[in-house]
Order: structure tokens, then C-alpha cells, then sequence
């Protein structure tokens, strides 16, 4: 079985699950991923939105080919990096 490659353009480039690109390893079961991070203003809502592709901030992932970008696992550690920003950053900026 081959490895493929699913790299998405102009205005289908994010498919309904947010995932931008999706490279699996030989056994199928992990891959590398890349996705638009979640918009900081709705990282505490039910139902987070993640950022618009163009945006240029898109993470990059490598573990089971079925995370989720907008799952309880990442949901959780991006507010866990915007917490780590916010104490990192002087009041005011």
C-alpha cells in the first residue's frame, strides 16, 4: 500500500475537519499533520473556530493520523500555550 498525500489549494483547502495537509507513516496509523490553529477569542466556547488558513497560523502535528483539530486534546493545549504567552508578555502588549 503506497503513502498519499492530501495538500488542498486555493478555496477547498481545508476540508471539513480543518486539516490542511495529511501525510501518513508506513504503518498508517500516525501521521503528520497540518492545521489552522484555533481563533484565541473562541478558545473558551462551546464550540471553538479554528483560524482562517491564510492566517499563516498553522500548526504542525505529528501523532495518530485521527486527532482532531478541534478536539478536547487540542483545544486544551492550545489555551495551555495562550496562558503561557499571556504570563510571558508584558501588561499592555
Amino acid at each position: 500500500m503506497g503513502v498519499g498525500v492530501v495538500l488542498l489549494t486555493g478555496a477547498n483547502l481545508w476540508s471539513a475537519d480543518g486539516v490542511i495537509s495529511s501525510v501518513p507513516d508506513a504503518s498508517g496509523t500516525h501521521c503528520a499533520l497540518r492545521f489552522p490553529a484555533i481563533r484565541e477569542d473562541t478558545l473558551y466556547w462551546d464550540r471553538p473556530v479554528l483560524k482562517h488558513p491564510e492566517s499563516g497560523d498553522i500548526i504542525s502535528y505529528y501523532g495518530l493520523c485521527n486527532h482532531d483539530p478541534l478536539g478536547k486534546l487540542e483545544i486544551s493545549r492550545q489555551r495551555d500555550q495562550l496562558q503561557i504567552r499571556r504570563r510571558r508578555l508584558p501588561e499592555g502588549e
